[in-house]
């Protein structure tokens, strides 16, 4: 595991579990925040940069289910579950909600790193994701009106002809509009554009319109 930007939130109420994982964590090359409840978790300012938790089941204030769905709501960071207190069910239902691993206490170092690393990773996915469909949102906001109603003739394979015929405009004009489309979502071709459109949820344009 290499030193990088990554951060490790660890969530537990017992002072001894966090100063061992803290130790241990550190001595891989990671950066550690620890918090003795759910509580204080959720009212810190967590910096933008790939994460995940380290979440104990039981919390003082509420569960670790609880908190787990909390994050859910707002493009939280992965969560490695690490209790003392799991039993099959509950492991299921973690699992189930999108947990990365569920890690019954003891369980040994090289264990836990994988299950970090493995979070670290989806984390930094889910941002790349999320910057990429930022970037074409912004992309998609430079096209005018009558440029964003063109596009999902021309992702969809349509002529310029043919669009031309189903929007009543001219041909050349729909030429131009298509060469501005291609220059503002700075496609270097039409299957890049059809990709874009797909991630943005362009659907065909529905003819006779």
């Amino acid at each position: 595991m290499s030193l990088d930007a990554s951060l490790v939130f660890v969530v537990d109420d017992d002072e001894r579990v966090r100063s061992a994982l803290s130790s241990l964590l550190a001595s891989a090359g990671l950066r550690v925040s620890c918090f003795a409840s759910g509580s204080d978790f959720l009212a810190c300012e967590r910096p933008d940069v790939p994460a995940c938790v380290l979440l104990d089941l039981e919390l003082p204030d509420f569960s670790g289910l609880e908190l787990q769905r909390a994050l859910a709501t707002s493009d939280g960071p992965p969560i490695v579950f690490v209790t003392g207190h799991g039993d099959i069910p509950t492991s299921v239902k973690a699992m189930k909600a999108g947990a990365v691993e569920f890690l019954s206490k003891p369980f040994g170092d090289e264990e836990l790193l994988r299950a970090i690393d493995a979070a670290l990773a989806l984390d930094r996915g889910a941002r790349e994701k999320r910057a990429d469909q930022a970037n074409l949102r912004r992309r998609h906001g430079r096209l005018t009106p009558r440029e964003r109603e063109i596009l999902p003739f021309v992702v969809a394979g349509f002529a310029n002809k043919q669009t031309a015929a189903e929007l009543g405009t001219s041909e050349i004009t729909i030429g131009v509009h298509r060469g501005q489309i291609m220059r503002k979502m700075e496609a270097h071709s039409l299957a890049a554009l059809i990709r874009m459109a797909d991630k943005l949820g362009i659907l065909p344009p529905k003819s006779g319109t």
